[in-house]
């Protein structure tokens, strides 16, 4: 004995398990934040030379905190959700105003983002320099993407691993 639909039922129960899908994925969405665009400027308002306090106000980064203890009167920021990281500031006595940005999470630079692989990279940026000289110190390979290059990035890619842990705008920030 064979079971059979009418074609009207079976495109209604096509069309509900279509929504049933629909609802799932929309709702995975909806817990999955989209991983912020990352530029050579900066990533989800937070731009190079832009100040703490304008930062601060518009809710992307915490309170200011002490930076490297290796340095003179620096200071750094986490980044908020969605993004993870840090923002690191001018050590001047001026307004205090962003040099570099350290992203360990939620952003991507042309769909290269934290746990790519060096595939991925060359795929997205061919012209990117991969420096080695970090890897008995650092156990990283340090992927410089220049300007000509589409953009002045640069990523850390774990030896053991081989993914990317860390993205620096404009480059890595290494406390000396």
């Amino acid at each position: 004995m064979r079971f059979r639909l009418h074609p009207i039922r079976s495109f209604l129960v096509a069309l509900a398990l279509s929504l049933m899908l629909t609802g799932v994925a929309g709702a995975a969405d909806a817990v999955a934040p989209r991983a912020k665009a990352i530029t050579p400027a900066g990533v989800n308002g937070v731009k190079l030379g832009k100040k703490f306090s304008k930062l601060r106000q518009q809710g992307l980064v915490g309170p200011l905190r002490p930076g490297c203890e290796l340095g003179i009167n620096t200071r750094s920021a986490k980044l908020k959700p969605p993004l993870e990281g840090s923002v690191n500031f001018t050590t001047d006595s001026g307004p205090r105003r962003v040099t570099d940005i350290q992203i360990t999470g939620g952003g991507k630079a042309r769909g290269v983002g934290v746990g790519s692989t060096k595939a991925e990279i060359k795929d997205a940026y061919p012209k990117a320099r991969f420096d080695h000289s970090t890897e008995e110190v650092f156990a990283i390979t340090l992927v410089r993407i220049s300007k000509k290059a589409g953009g002045k990035l640069q990523m850390a890619v774990r030896l053991d691993t081989k993914k990317v842990t860390l993205i620096g705008i404009p480059g890595l920030a290494f406390c000396e």
